[in-house]
């Protein structure tokens, strides 16, 4: 789960990691109300989920109440378009107004699990800002890594580490040391799955603060944080998302043209390699769980058919808990209901799979079988090319 920036900095203040003075408004009024009791200059950044939103217009500084007012106008309301919201943008329902400070350098910083070495990794970078990504791909050399075992929690020589790579001036030593320490303590507090600051400022009174501010925790473990779930913002939800949640479906929307129904996680994302591999993209991920039901296919296929982009269904499912016959009277039964509009190939296996295969082939219905995942894969590839 995403948390805007403001609320972010609301938990980052709980750890000691300084951020500047300001305040969330979602009227103009209230940012000109805030600009006046912060003192100008100010800055008005747009509160979305999700990064480049200064490339994309949604951060502004302004330095008079007349560039206040301006600034507040263009940014809420607009539908703000940055690489990570994709084409359709995002609605900016509000902003936080920060107090303007004199940036002497910027950084990087952030720390994410590492599946590879089994750690937590603390990622930093003596260029931070906006061109982050760039930085990444031309340098790469110049990514600072800091593994922590998690058993064992950040240690002394790790926040060494950490400063000698980024060449710290010596009185920065302990004060990015705090903040370090702090934002290592929330990430596994909040059972966060990232945690990042770019920029991390220095600034011209030698000060180090948090100048933005992202977090995601863990889906599975919000229900340990009231906190956080008070913080959930339904208007970022993806609607198509936010919908197979109402009936336990794992569904998460894609770019593609190829819809996939798949039960259990791990077959899903096997699923989706093997439609790249055969020249088509998928256009989502959809575990509809071990035992789909009738009901559970049927709004599955509702779901993937709200995406205008689908010009073809993959259904796979390894029959182990759910019988195919049981399945495929289910599909059947399923495809009448939502009216099926574009072809849909099946690949099915496991108990009752000839069974399965003959209640499809007989529905008189476009449900096309395959007899393995590869060939199904060709199939809804040459479907949709």
């Amino acid at each position: 789960m995403k948390i805007h920036e403001y609320q972010a900095k609301e938990l980052f203040s709980k750890y000691n990691v300084p951020t500047l003075s300001g305040g969330v408004a979602d009227s103009v009024e209230q940012v000109d109300k805030i600009a006046a009791d912060l003192g100008l200059p100010v800055a008005v950044k747009a509160q979305i989920h999700a990064g480049g939103r200064g490339k994309g217009g949604g951060v502004k500084l302004a330095k008079t109440a007349e560039e206040v007012t301006q600034v507040a106008g263009e940014i809420l309301g607009m539908t703000l378009v940055t690489k990570q919201t994709g084409p359709e943008g995002r609605l900016v329902r509000k902003v936080l107004v920060e107090k303007g400070v004199a940036i002497k350098k910027e950084l990087y910083l952030s720390i994410i699990p590492d599946r590879e070495t089994a750690t937590i990794a603390i990622v930093l970078s003596q260029d931070g800002g906006m061109d982050i990504e760039e930085v990444a791909a031309s340098t790469p050399e110049r990514i600072i890594k800091v593994y922590v075992n998690p058993l064992t929690g950040i240690q002394g020589f790790h926040l060494r580490q950490a400063m000698f790579g980024l060449e710290l001036e010596k009185e920065l030593m302990k004060p990015f040391g705090k903040v370090l320490g702090g934002l290592y303590k929330l990430f596994v507090d909040y059972d966060c799955s990232m945690v990042e600051i770019n920029p991390l400022i220095i600034t011209e009174d030698n000060e180090i603060i948090a100048l933005d501010a992202k977090m995601d925790i863990d889906s599975n473990a919000v229900y340990r944080h009231p906190d956080v779930q008070e913080m959930h913002d339904p208007f970022e939800d993806d609607p198509s998302e936010a919908e197979a949640a109402k009936f336990n479906l794992n569904y998460i929307k894609l770019d593609g043209n190829v819809g996939n129904m798949v039960n259990g996680a791990g077959l899903a994302m096997a699923t989706m390699d093997i439609i790249k591999q055969a020249g088509a993209n998928p256009a989502n991920f959809l575990d509809v769980g071990g035992g789909a039901s009738a009901d559970q296919v049927e709004n599955g296929f509702r779901i993937i058919l709200s995406d205008p982009n689908v010009k073809g269904i993959l259904i796979n499912i390894f029959g182990g808990i759910l019988r195919c016959d049981v399945l495929a009277s289910g599909v059947v039964q399923a495809a009448k209901k939502v009216e099926l509009s574009v072809p849909v190939v099946v690949r099915m296996e496991g108990t009752n799979v000839e069974e399965g295969r003959r209640i499809l082939a007989e529905s008189g219905l476009n449900l096309i079988n395959a007899a393995d995942l590869a060939d199904a894969a060709s199939k809804v590839a040459e479907i949709v090319a």
